[in-house]
């Protein structure tokens, strides 16, 4: 089962307010879901957007794939920046070589 972090479509005519949804990639937009992590108005400006991050986090390590437009979403909430920097300082304390040994 692929799993998705995408967007599912609520309110009004020509007022849309969206939910950010863990679902299944075969499932319809507005179809069966497994959680929802999140809430995107996007006609309330600074404010459109809530996330739960651990959620976040916990299906991304699960191997949940975001869209494009979620993608974007988590890019600007700084949430893919956050994910990168915690993955990228541990490779560099893995990979570093102690000073003593170098000098040897």
């Amino acid at each position: 089962m692929a799993v998705k972090i995408r967007l599912r479509r609520t309110g009004r005519k020509k007022q849309p307010s969206y939910r950010i949804v863990i679902a299944d990639s075969r499932s319809p937009r507005d179809g069966k879901f497994i959680e929802v992590i999140g809430q995107y108005n996007p006609r309330q400006g600074e404010q459109a957007l809530n996330l739960e991050t651990e959620r976040v986090h916990y299906w991304l390590d699960s191997g949940a794939q975001p869209t494009d437009t979620v993608r974007s979403l988590l890019r600007r909430a700084g949430v893919l920046k956050s994910r990168h920097e915690t993955r990228l300082g541990r490779k560099l304390t893995a990979s570093a070589v102690p000073v003593s040994s170098a000098e040897s």
